[in-house]
């Protein structure tokens, strides 16, 4: 009986709606969506090749505009962090450029949608966001298979796709490897003409402690090239990445010192500190608790004294709090130089240590 009801009253309304001059039934708005119509190819990523990619909005309202996001390993927004937004034209089609990745996404979204310039998972339609369309890259790209290496103790990941750390570099698991000493080797080299650099990260996060390397004499190293000691979150950017670095290099300046502290942001003076390391092997750690970042590096393997000191440094201002980050140790090619390297360069970690 409720049922009749109900179809009586809407019969009854829409019989005094066409009673009434301009009054019109319109049907429910549908939700907006958007179609990919130009998608690039897949690859591994990297900052170095731009592609073209296009598409149509269904049901945009004025003031909407698109963000267009890559994946590699993560999603990143595109085409750069400075400019996320891409405009939507009058006949509801837009375009821009994007760097490559193995997948592709375009966001919907209203005015005060802040992007995030990395994020793990893609988020869903809701509030600010009015559609999401994901889209595999075309062509017949395969990942390299997953590389690892067992080094103190620890699983580590070989990295084989591009980077742009110190300029863009590609990576080659051929350049990283444990000696029958259980060393880790790592090699900047030449490779088919053009330059390869080596980088192996940690599987699992540690959080706050203490972090030990202990390396081979370094005060030779080539000015072009860049060997860092690293914590690193892909997805952690308001934490600058959540990232303290250990990095030995002269930048390609022969003159400059050749060990620096950092907790990011770097352009940040007080969060940099650099000194000289003397010849021979070299412990580098940090302590990491909350608020406070203390380095140190010491002649020896962790040689213990005031004379086994090389240098010194806490920081209580802008350290990042623990979260995803993993340990990354890399040897690269610092494009900002001058001159490439004189020849390979091959620098030996003799070991890794943690302590909570």
């Amino acid at each position: 009986m409720q049922a009749w009801r109900s179809v009586a009253a809407g019969v009854a309304s829409s019989a005094v709606c066409l009673a009434l001059a301009g009054c019109r039934l319109t049907p429910p708005a549908s939700e907006p969506s958007i179609v990919l119509t130009v998608v690039p190819h897949a690859a591994a990523g990297g900052t170095d090749k731009l592609a073209s990619i296009a598409g149509r909005v269904n049901g945009a309202r004025p003031g909407q505009k698109i963000v267009l996001y890559a994946k590699s390993r993560v999603w990143w927004v595109q085409p750069l962090i400075a400019k996320p937004f891409t405009d939507i034209n009058a006949d509801s089609t837009w375009s821009s450029t994007i760097h490559l990745g193995t997948e592709y996404a375009a966001l919907l979204v209203d005015r005060g949608y802040q992007p995030p310039s990395s994020m793990e998972m893609l988020p869903q339609r809701g509030g600010l966001i009015g559609a999401v369309v994901t889209a595999t890259g075309t062509g017949g790209y395969t990942p390299p298979a997953r590389r690892t290496l067992t080094f103190s103790g620890y699983e580590w990941e070989i990295r084989q796709i591009p980077s742009d750390r110190g300029g863009l570099n590609e990576y080659d698991a051929r350049n990283a490897w444990v000696d029958a000493d259980g060393f880790l080797h790592l090699l900047l080299a030449q490779r088919d003409g053009h330059w390869t650099s080596a980088e192996v990260s940690l599987t699992r996060s540690l959080g706050y402690g203490t972090y030990v390397f202990v390396v081979r004499d370094s005060s030779r190293l080539d000015v072009a090239a860049a060997l860092g000691f690293l914590t690193w979150d892909d997805i952690g950017a308001e934490q600058n990445h959540r990232e303290l670095d250990i990095e030995i290099s002269r930048w390609g300046n022969p003159d400059n010192k050749d060990v620096q502290y950092v907790v990011q942001p770097h352009y940040v003076a007080a969060n940099v500190f650099r000194f000289v390391a003397p010849s021979g092997r070299l412990t580098h750690s940090f302590r990491w608790e909350p608020g406070r970042a203390e380095f140190r590096t010491v002649r020896g393997a962790g040689s213990k004294g005031a004379a086994a000191l090389v240098a010194h440094r806490e920081f209580t201002s802008g350290v990042p709090v623990s979260g995803g980050e993993a340990v990354r140790l890399n040897l690269a090619y610092f494009r900002g130089s001058p001159k490439p390297p004189a020849g390979n360069v091959e620098v030996v970690i003799e070991k890794f240590e943690y302590l909570p």
